[in-house]
């Protein structure tokens, strides 16, 4: 699975810093986990089951930030299944 433009349309805006955020998108579950700034870096997307966990694909945030807090690489990597 790729992430596609709609989902890091979503994935590019700011939201409380530090917290796992959970919503509905299209025909999927899904839920990130935010950073000390508030961009999501670690995603789950999939169907939840009973428990409330995410079975699908787990996608982690490659990103560095130059001396001046400006994005120098920006880029999420599929690190295989969730369970």
């Amino acid at each position: 699975m790729k992430l596609g433009e709609e989902v890091i349309k979503v994935l590019n805006k700011t939201y409380e810093p530090s917290t796992m955020v959970e919503m509905p998108f299209k025909r999927y579950d899904m839920a990130f986990k935010t950073d000390e700034a508030g961009r999501p870096i670690l995603l789950f997307m999939g169907k939840k089951d009973e428990h409330g966990n995410i079975k699908g694909e787990r996608f982690a945030r490659r990103l560095k930030l130059g001396p001046d807090g400006s994005v120098i690489k920006d880029h999420w990597e599929n690190k295989g299944p969730s369970t």
